[in-house]
């Protein structure tokens, strides 16, 4: 089964709220299926944003299974919005460009993804902005996608408190970072560096 094909094999059976069919069209329509998940770093390849998306929905189903105390806190269909559709803002994100780069002494032309950001909305919260055109997210939901980043997001950087109090309010905020952080550094290491 394709990347694409499991995303919206995941996506269809679990995401039934009003909106969901606008919002798959959305990311048909646009280069989600084909965008990379970083630049330089985890699934920096054709594909890697959807990729990596199914491993942080499977990380966070793992998590939220295994944790007695959330076992059930949370229904199938926020554990897919938040694990599938996390990083919708990198769609139209990254452009296909090339580069000059010294391999032993030898100038040579590189593919690589650069970034063109067109609406420098932020991170988690552009996910957020972009789902809430086409989905009402729960407040959980949106806590949750807002600050997958976790302590590599600019505002906690910056100092702001916020993502402590949104880690205590809302546990699904804290183990999607954990998921996200599983499946960039454990689930995607070895695909990393077989491209």
């Amino acid at each position: 089964m394709s990347v694409k094909d499991e995303f919206i094999a995941i996506y269809h059976e679990y995401i039934k709220r009003d909106g969901a069919q606008k919002l798959l069209e959305y990311l048909e329509s646009s280069d989600f299926f084909e965008a990379p998940a970083s630049s330089r770093f985890h699934n920096n390849f054709e594909e890697g944003l959807a990729d990596h998306s199914i491993n942080v929905y499977k990380r966070l189903k793992n998590l939220l299974d295994n944790e007695t105390s959330l076992y059930h806190a949370y229904s199938e269909e926020t554990i897919a919005i938040v694990g599938l559709l996390h990083d919708l803002c990198k769609i139209n994100f990254y452009v296909k460009d090339t580069h000059r780069v010294n391999e032993g002494g030898v100038w040579v032309t590189r593919p690589y993804y650069r970034i063109d950001e067109a609406l420098p909305f932020g991170h988690g919260e552009k996910s957020v902005y972009i789902i809430q055109q086409y989905l009402k997210l729960t407040d959980d939901e949106a806590l949750a996608i807002d600050w997958h980043m976790g302590p590599y997001d600019d505002r906690a950087k910056g100092g702001s408190f916020a993502i402590e109090q949104a880690y205590h309010k809302c546990p699904l905020a804290f183990l999607t970072h954990v998921a996200d952080s599983l499946a960039t550094y454990i689930d995607e290491e070895d695909k990393e560096n077989e491209n």
